[in-house]
């Protein structure tokens, strides 16, 4: 397995003979801008297109890809149905507690605690529930890309059921965990492999840097890797 960071909680995932791109904020996303990627790399030979919850810094490029590579959109049932009337075609559904098999991998739903919408003539449109994703790949580790979200305790079942050995966790404060809360998360429930902090450094008002969240995680091993850079798990 691949697995390269595109800046805020974007990833790109290659295993098997499957792309997978999760929540996919290219344009716009400085932090994935200034790295070792292009967009045309980042949305190469995609497959398969992952999203958290419905907010425009995860949906990011998700119609123009899926348009361009018939890609198959995996979001809970009302973020597909928004992106049916934006011209998506291929798209599958789910809610949390739900798995959907895409042949290289599976896609489990479980909870986060975070809100979902976008903003329509000034007004936000409810977009379901906000999603963790668990990835379970079969020729590499299984992944849990926690959204944005809070702790929660639930994330004890999460590791019971999947055993996640790859944590992609929010860390930037604000709007998800801030990096002692997420440290915490990390030490209390689950008995990861690696640890890749995400969700910081792309707008002024969250944390810059995983400076703290690596200070606060000590004894972890966590990884902090460079944009566009692909990492081999």
């Amino acid at each position: 397995m691949k697995l390269t960071w595109l800046g805020h909680s974007a990833f790109r995932i290659e295993t098997g003979s499957s792309v997978l791109l999760i929540d996919p904020f290219l344009t716009g996303n400085g932090v994935f801008e200034g790295g070792a990627m292009s967009a045309e790399e980042a949305r190469e030979g995609v497959t398969h297109i992952a999203l958290t919850h419905g907010h425009d810094d995860h949906v990011g490029d998700t119609v123009d890809i899926a348009n361009d590579t018939n890609a198959t959109v995996i979001a809970v049932f009302e973020l597909v149905m928004y992106l049916a009337g934006k011209g998506v075609e291929n798209l599958q559904p789910g809610n949390p507690g739900g798995t959907i098999d895409c042949g290289d991998f599976d896609v489990s739903f479980v909870q986060a605690f975070h809100s979902s919408s976008t903003i329509i003539d000034g007004v936000p449109v409810y977009l379901g529930n906000p999603c963790g994703l668990v990835i379970r790949s079969k020729d590499g580790p299984t992944v849990y890309h926690m959204g944005d979200t809070e702790i929660l305790g639930d994330m004890a079942l999460v590791n019971e059921i999947f055993e996640p050995k790859v944590g992609l966790v929010p860390i930037g404060d604000r709007f998800t965990m801030g990096a002692r809360t997420a440290a915490l998360a990390c030490e209390k429930f689950f008995k990861f492999d690696t640890v890749i902090p995400i969700h910081y450094g792309t707008f002024p008002i969250i944390d810059q840097t995983p400076d703290k969240f690596i200070a606060a995680a000590k004894g972890q091993n966590v990884v902090v890797p460079k944009v566009g850079e692909p990492l081999e798990l």
